[in-house]
């Protein structure tokens, strides 16, 4: 195994078995994997983003709140896997299993779902968008946004703009669904104070939004 010490939490494995492990809420960006066995391990609110797992193992493991955003999974097993508020942006999908995965509110953004096998258009857990959804952004909304990146933690993210550095739509989209507009603008500029520390998944902005003072 290699560490990669500019980011000691992400790893390189190559066939490894590494099942019942716990990498929840871990920041597993840019790892590489090859060939490994992480059944029934949890990566819950992980993000991995632009990490590679090629041929990997994860049957039965749970994937609420993480994130894929440009991984690639290329011919990954992902059987009896569970998902849950899950995204998929521009991950490479090729020969990827996902037989009797789970999906609950799933959505993949830019992916070739073609490429994938076992992964059903029509199942009601999952959403597919071709590109960036399109989502009316208000004048205050967009103006708080861009003020909100001036928090060296939350710009540092990526959470809120694209790797074209415009708005990211799909992750206020996802927001105005949890909360509504009021809410949604209060909280907005609640993590511009809030937010302290480094973290690398939209689930920490819901849940400091869902428990900010009252």
């Amino acid at each position: 195994m290699a560490i990669n010490r500019s980011a000691p939490e992400n790893f390189y494995y190559d066939n490894a078995e590494k099942t019942n492990k716990n990498f929840i809420y871990k920041n597993l960006n840019r790892s590489k994997c090859y060939n490994c066995n992480f059944s029934n391990s949890n990566f819950d609110y992980a993000s991995l983003r632009g990490a590679h797992f090629k041929k990997c193992n994860f049957f039965r493991c749970s994937f609420k709140g993480s994130e894929f955003i440009g991984s690639n999974l290329k011919g990954c097993k992902f059987k009896e896997a569970k998902f849950e508020d899950t995204i998929f942006e521009g991950a490479n999908l090729d020969a990827v299993d996902f037989i009797d995965a789970k999906f609950k509110n799933t959505i993949f953004v830019g992916c070739d779902i073609t490429k994938a096998k076992n992964l059903k258009e029509n199942d009601k857990g999952i959403r597919i968008f071709d590109t960036m959804p399109e989502f009316e952004i208000s004048d205050k909304l967009g103006k708080l946004v861009l003020d909100v990146m001036e928090n060296e933690f939350i710009k540092k993210s990526r959470v809120f703009d694209t790797k074209d550095r415009t708005i990211n739509t799909l992750t206020l989209m996802i927001l105005s669904e949890k909360f509504n507009e009021e809410t949604l603008l209060e909280g907005l500029h609640y993590i511009k104070y809030e937010v302290d520390r480094d973290f690398h998944t939209l689930s920490y902005i819901i849940r400091l939004i869902q428990n900010m003072p009252i």
